[in-house]
């Protein structure tokens, strides 16, 4: 027997007595995952659940991008083999990776318009993966001898809940956001008031002049009205015919026992939530790790300047040769040390405080005594672990959610937003220096810290909980509301309102005939005692 497969028998039988003294609760997991930061969200997830002694089970296609780890874990990678090939599905990601970066913002409508087309033809790509993972006979049979306890998928990619009601077991969501959060209402049916709760891509906060409520409402009315993220007909006939009785995507999403919603109130605005909804933001943040050797003797020598973090997240590494020159010659007028995510020709303008990486251990570098500003895309991780560390921010969106998670913590006086594309490197320069000497920016930023780690459970052991919870009881159906089985007239009480109208109305046709017929014969009374 191998040393590797040794060291796996060793750690699977030291989980097995975890299990075991724990009180063998431990059970088997199947996850329908989302590539990218959805990944490294749910991943962290499962990595918990494996140490607590679960048995945990990836399903993937074969032309999926995360990666199939070899390590001795109890973490299995179940892969399928799908008609479309990995080279082929990087490259349309990075296709519509760029439409979506590079969509002209200055019109509303157009720009809406391509993200709703990137979308439908991502959701065409996961209908037809979906489609292959369902229609593998030997894949099916494993999956239903392996008598899963429960399934965890990403609500932005379908398939999941088809697989669980498929296999009959439970499902819990983990989930951040959607456009106009279309899933959240008409899935989860979670409440969204838009006189308080700004609609995704509106940028606006909670606190909403009265021209801001306007903009905020027609928002909300475009997306529940008018855009659809996905090309509902074909998935509703898919399911239905899968599932051999009439349904749909939204009713079949809607029938999750929990959802993890990758949010908390020092990020997002307070806004309603039903019993079968937990927030789970920053579950992801730790405590940083020391840096590399030579990483660690740079971050030092800035000396009592500290250093400026700079990364795009895992899905942009690169920009134009322009661009970059505009950057470095901005970070080589600031007397902070630089460390930059970035994959691209070395500019010019490069400045000897600045160092160029391919890869950057973000969290800890956030998390090191010296770091004085981060400049992120506003992906909601990134942007977690900056609230996590107390470090503020320049913010430089590109796309989906980004604008909105940089709105919100401009709003809450933690950061400063640029245009990537537009801006100058006196912008730049004047953003950093604002974000770095206004001590305003980490009095805020650290206020929010407090809020993160001031928790009565840790956002990792919350979620982890809830997933153990609908183990331990087949499913959480006594906290999923009544309103997943109600109409949207019947939830807005419109048969109600138009039943009681209808009453009152005919009440006041009754009293007034009365009244009328009464006038009547006492007008006809009147005349004939003037006759008489």
């Amino acid at each position: 027997m191998s040393k590797m497969s040794m060291k796996r028998l060793s750690l699977l039988l030291l989980l097995q007595l975890t299990c075991y003294f724990s009180g063998g609760s431990c059970g088997k997991v199947l996850v329908w995952p989302v590539e990218f930061s959805h990944w490294l969200n749910i991943k962290t997830i499962l990595e918990e659940l494996v140490t607590r002694g679960h048995e945990v089970t990836v399903l993937i296609s074969s032309a999926s991008t995360i990666p199939n780890s070899s390590k001795p874990s109890t973490m299995k990678f179940e892969t399928f083999p799908v008609s479309l090939t990995k080279s082929d599905y990087e490259n349309f990601m990075e296709r519509i990776l760029e439409e979506l970066t590079y969509v002209a913002k200055d019109s509303f409508w157009s720009y809406l318009s391509t993200v709703k087309n990137v979308f439908w033809e991502f959701f065409d790509i996961a209908l037809r993966m979906c489609e292959d993972a369902v229609s593998n006979k030997k894949l099916m049979t494993k999956l239903q001898e392996s008598r899963f306890d429960i399934l965890i998928a990403d609500a932005v990619g379908p398939c999941g809940e088809l697989l669980a009601e498929l296999l009959k077991i439970p499902f819990v969501y983990s989930h951040y956001t959607s456009p106009g959060h279309i899933i959240e209402k008409k899935s989860g049916r979670l409440p969204f008031p838009p006189s308080y709760v700004p609609v995704m891509f509106s940028e606006l906060s909670d606190r909403m002049t009265f021209l801001e409520r306007i903009k905020n409402m027609l928002y909300a009315l475009y997306f529940d009205l008018f855009f659809m993220t996905y090309k509902e007909k074909k998935w509703n006939q898919f399911y239905s015919e899968v599932l051999g009785r009439p349904t749909t995507l939204s009713e079949t999403m809607g029938k999750a026992d929990m959802w993890l919603i990758r949010s908390y109130w020092d990020f997002s605005f307070p806004r309603p939530r039903l019993p079968n909804v937990e927030f789970v933001g920053g579950l992801h943040c730790k405590p940083a790790k020391p840096l590399p050797k030579e990483m660690e003797e740079f971050v030092q020598s800035s000396g009592e300047n500290g250093i400026v973090v700079f990364s795009l997240g895992s899905m942009v590494s690169n920009m134009s040769e322009d661009r970059a020159k505009v950057i470095a010659s901005a970070f080589a007028q600031i007397p902070q040390k630089v460390l930059w995510r970035y994959d691209g020709k070395k500019p010019d303008t490069l400045g000897p405080n600045t160092r160029l990486y391919k890869w950057l251990p973000q969290n800890d570098l956030l998390g090191h005594p010296k770091t004085k500003a981060f400049i992120t895309h506003g992906g909601s991780n990134g942007v977690y672990e900056a609230i996590y560390h107390g470090i503020p921010m320049v913010g430089t969106p590109l796309f989906a959610d980004q604008a909105d998670n940089i709105a919100r913590m401009k709003s809450k006086g933690t950061a400063v937003r640029l245009d990537l594309e537009t801006m100058s490197t006196r912008d730049l320069l004047n953003a950093l220096k604002e974000v770095i000497n206004n001590p305003s920016y980490k009095e805020n930023v650290m206020r929010l810290s407090a809020i993160q780690h001031d928790q009565p459970m840790k956002p990792l052991d919350r979620a982890v909980f809830w997933i153990e919870f609908v183990m331990r009881h087949k499913g959480a159906k006594h906290l999923r509301p009544a309103i997943h089985d109600l109409t949207w007239f019947q939830y807005h009480s419109l048969d109600v309102i138009g039943f009681l109208l209808a009453c009152v109305a005919t009440a006041i046709f009754v009293i007034t005939k009365c009244c009328l017929f009464c006038c009547l014969k006492f007008a006809k009374l009147g005349k004939k005692e003037k006759r008489d």
